[in-house]
């Protein structure tokens, strides 16, 4: 038992080792086990005689019942395991051949005793994996080869070990090992007196439980945080880890809509209405609509979205909120332009008919005929006619809403200057106050008197007179002059 203090102190080193050099993706196992060793091997003369007794186990094996080995072991890459293991074992069974026999029958061979021959035994093994190259993700054949130090009773010698293998891996990190290696010994092989060889070589069987370990799953997603592009969110592999929250292929981290299913066309993003503009930049996600007007709808196509457009059924420029611009008399200028919506006129008088020598000459017949009660400036009592005349110029003057009138007074000579005068602009102001009441702006007239100062007739005569007495309407220009 004195060298298995050596083999518990090289174990902890190498678990010690094990402990510091984690790496990601399992590269790191541990197994323990029982192994098995059968010294037939030594007994033999020459090569093949060697392995013509494979698995004689009640006669030639060696096996502990316990825990007898313990195996440290890192994947390097294509294939390639390194490995250390230490093992004990106790030797009830060595094999030697008997004498005067021939050594080739089964019968040329015993078993003895060697009394209490402990073993221990430290190895270091290169290791080829088949996994990978037979795409197997349960069995796992292994060859070998490497080698290692016994410790046999007294004695202690060096061994060159090739070996073949088999994992069943029940899990991704747990998994049967199965192991037979040849120790072949380059010592001693004398017999002394008590038949037993100081450095035999033998064949050794192990058995056990193999624990990958050394990654690290975070989120628990099945890929490992070293390969997980989002180590600490649960993904899928087709991602690199990262998930995929709305399942429609892409990515969250390329999703602008990562809870929402969309298209890669709108980087994961829906287009409810199927207007080409995605929902989250579609100011109207229900109503198929135009891309300049981010997604909303112009039914008339007036360049006005339905929403701001007054009119969305009939186009009308931008300044009339989507509305056609109205022109009531048909006169080419629109209504809010047209001083005179209901009369037809040309621009340049905006929109309203110019007053021409025919409109003045019928002003004139009309205001000629209205009279006055002698010497007042009332209408003269009675006189249906110069109601129906003061009438007459209303209707006229209501169609010139832009134009400004004149009303002018006149008297004959009969009388004072001063009374005339007065006289005069009464008259004419009570024909600007009818017309004024019968709707007719004010902004549109204006009255003035001349007295007896702008005859028409001569005064000398009855007939003249009466032609003097008169008023007259003047066209004076626009209500919009200074205003322009």
């Amino acid at each position: 038992m004195k060298h298995l203090n050596k083999l518990l102190v090289a174990v902890t080193m190498v678990m010690g080792l094990s402990s510091q050099a984690q790496d990601s993706n399992n590269k790191w196992a541990v197994g323990f086990g029982v192994n098995a060793i059968d010294y037939r091997s030594s007994a033999g003369e020459g090569f093949m005689s060697h392995f013509d007794q494979p698995f004689k186990v009640s006669d030639n094996w060696n096996i502990l019942p316990s825990v007898s080995y313990i195996n440290v072991s890192r994947y390097v890459g294509s294939g390639f395991i390194v490995g250390l293991t230490g093992s004990i074992n106790q030797i009830e069974k060595f094999v030697i051949p008997v004498a005067g026999k021939t050594w080739n029958g089964p019968n040329d061979y015993a078993a003895i005793n060697p009394g209490d021959l402990m073993y221990y035994g430290i190895d270091a093994t290169v290791t080829y994996s088949f996994m990978e190259l037979i795409k197997s993700k349960v069995l796992e054949p292994t060859l070998s080869v490497g080698g290692g130090y016994t410790f046999l009773g007294d004695e202690s010698y060096g061994t060159v070990n090739p070996g073949v293998g088999l994992n069943i891996w029940f899990t991704e990190n747990v998994g049967l090992s199965l192991l037979g290696t040849y120790k072949k010994s380059f010592g001693d092989r004398e017999y002394a007196g008590t038949q037993t060889p100081d450095a035999p070589s033998y064949t050794q069987y192990s058995a056990g439980l193999t624990f990958k370990f050394g990654a690290k799953d975070t989120d628990g997603d099945g890929i490992y945080d070293k390969d997980d592009a989002c180590p600490e969110v649960a993904g899928l592999k087709q991602f690199n880890g990262c998930p995929d929250t709305d399942a429609d292929g892409i990515e969250d981290s390329k999703d602008k809509c990562p809870t929402v299913a969309g298209t890669a066309e709108f980087q994961g993003c829906a287009d409810t209405d199927g207007d080409g503009v995605a929902d989250p930049d579609d100011a109207c996600p229900s109503v198929a609509g135009l891309k300049q007007f981010q997604g909303c709808p112009d039914t008339d196509g007036d360049g006005v979205t339905d929403a701001s457009d007054k009119c969305p059924t009939v186009a009308g420029p931008v300044s009339n909120a989507g509305c056609p611009e109205l022109d009531a008399d048909k006169d080419g200028v629109i209504d809010k332009e047209d001083a005179c919506p209901t009369v037809p006129g040309p621009a340049s008088n905006k929109g309203c008919p110019e007053v021409t020598e025919q409109v003045l000459a019928d002003l004139k017949i009309q205001a000629r005929s209205v009279f006055f009660n002698s010497g007042k400036a009332t209408f003269k009592t009675g006189d249906a006619a110069t109601i129906a005349s003061l009438d007459a110029m209303r209707e006229i003057l209501k169609n010139y809403p832009n134009a400004k009138f004149s009303i002018e007074g006149h008297t004959d000579s009969d009388g004072s200057d001063k009374l005339n005068q007065k006289l005069s602009e009464d008259r004419a102001n009570a024909v600007k106050n009818f017309l004024i009441e019968k709707g007719i702006s004010a902004d549109n007239l204006s009255a003035v008197g001349f007295g007896e100062s702008k005859p028409i007739a001569t005064n000398k005569t009855a007939a003249g007179k009466a032609l003097n007495r008169r008023t007259e309407v003047r066209h004076v220009g626009s209500i919009y002059e200074g205003k322009m």
